[in-house]
């Protein structure tokens, strides 16, 4: 679980693919002065596992689900990622609950400054749009954002100084692929209202139910 405010921007040292999967190995500093191998990092909102580390690198495999959901595989050498430790329970909760499990990917449209913030569009498919919702949060390359507003196709958040200035979001291109995450309780909550239980009858405890059983 993560809080999607980021820790430090690393570096993309090699990419290994490996048929429908990669290894990755990536250099950083900040999240890995207590790092263990099986820890998670997220890496442009990717939860990531360690498997090995020494002095300012680590590495990471990535499976073919991720390869598919997620714009890692676009990363080439001295690519930047934004990189996040794990939660720990002891922390302030700054950003939102973030998962680090990617629902899909969007587009940058448009960039336009105001000052000293800087709205950026994203455009993304109708499956993902309806989880985000104006005044919302959401995750951009694991960067935990308010939603401003949204349209059938696209939304807008704004940044200030300090997410621009630590994170990779303005570094990127107007055409460029985001990773995506929305908000876990809309996620939640659609499922319990569309899951349909087919033993929900034999388990209903309803009046008719407490009077044959002597209750009433």
């Amino acid at each position: 679980m993560f809080t999607g405010l980021i820790e430090e921007i690393g570096t993309m040292e090699k990419a290994v693919n490996e048929g429908k999967s990669m290894k990755l190995t990536l250099r950083a500093k900040k999240v890995l002065e207590d790092i263990k191998i099986g820890d998670s990092i997220s890496t442009n909102g990717v939860c990531l596992t360690v498997a090995s580390f020494s002095n300012n690198i680590f590495t990471v495999d990535v499976m073919p689900e991720t390869m598919r959901k997620t714009n890692l595989g676009k990363l080439k050498n001295g690519s930047l990622v934004n990189l996040e430790r794990a939660l720990r329970a002891s922390d302030r909760l700054g950003g939102h609950i973030v998962s680090g499990h990617i629902d899909g990917t969007g587009i940058i449209k448009e960039y336009k400054d105001e000052d000293n913030a800087t709205w950026v569009t994203v455009e993304t498919k109708n499956e993902l749009i309806k989880y985000i919702i104006p005044k919302g949060s959401v995750a951009i390359d694991g960067t935990s954002l308010t939603v401003v507003d949204t349209t059938d196709s696209c939304f807008r958040v704004s940044l200030i100084p300090i997410t621009k200035e630590e994170t990779i979001l303005l570094k990127k291109k107007v055409g460029d692929e985001v990773n995506l995450e929305c908000d876990i309780v809309g996620k939640y909550i659609e499922r319990f209202l569309t899951f349909k239980d087919d033993n929900k009858d034999a388990n209903k405890i309803d009046m008719k139910f407490l009077m044959d059983n002597g209750f009433l």
